[in-house]
């Protein structure tokens, strides 16, 4: 991979992630940016997500509400929080102010989960055509976070959407069935999802039963 600072806007940010890169700070006080472009890249495949069976009855037992875009700003600072195991982030002032305003353009969106009606998890990304960009996912209650990732990728198969890009592979993500691919595959994944369109807006019901239909891990 390679790493150079830049000086970004909303628009190189569409751009780079057009191309395949990802910005990254050293620290969430670090002033630098950097783009990288990783020679292998973790992926979600939409079709082949594994739900849990424990997981897909917490999901739906009504323990915690799941709403979208409604506290973007939250979420993100949620992301960037230290918690145990994750006392640093890369998430710096300059990507919360460039994703704030993605958001604005309606190009950034988050998934929240709500216990009693205050956020406990949630998640933000990119979209761009039938592309999802997931940048990161924090959670306060047991499974929240989870949660939200399921919902999320029933949205992205409700919308059409081709392709949920999850930067790097970790045992977290592992579970739900991601994958890691190469850079020139990833490259041909990224050009096919991003000229297709991707539709967000779901209703909620059927988002939910789309949640009820995901298959268990093999």
């Amino acid at each position: 991979m390679f790493r150079r600072r830049v000086e970004v806007s909303t628009a190189t940010m569409l751009e780079r992630y057009r191309a395949g890169l990802f910005p990254m700070a050293e620290t969430r006080e670090s002033r630098d940016l950097f783009w990288l472009d990783p020679e292998k890249r973790g992926i979600l495949p939409l079709e082949n997500f594994h739900l849990p069976r424990r997981l897909r009855r917490t999901a739906l037992s009504g323990e915690y509400a799941i709403v979208v875009d409604t506290q973007f700003e939250a979420v993100i600072d949620g992301c960037a929080a230290p918690a145990p195991g994750r006392e640093e982030s890369w998430i710096n002032r300059e990507i919360r102010a460039l994703f704030l305003a993605l958001h604005r353009q309606g190009h950034a969106h988050s998934v929240e989960c709500l216990h009693d009606g205050a956020l406990c998890g949630g998640l933000y990304g990119l979209s761009i055509g039938g592309a999802f960009f997931g940048e990161s996912m924090f959670s306060r209650r047991r499974d929240a976070s989870k949660v939200a990732l399921a919902h999320l990728v029933a949205r992205l198969r409700l919308g059409g959407y081709r392709l949920l890009d999850a930067q790097f592979i970790t045992t977290h993500l592992a579970q739900f069935g991601a994958i890691e691919v190469g850079r020139r595959h990833y490259l041909t994944l990224l050009e096919t999802a991003t000229a297709e369109h991707g539709a967000w807006a779901q209703d909620a019901a059927a988002v939910r039963e789309a949640v009820r239909d995901m298959r268990e891990p093999a």
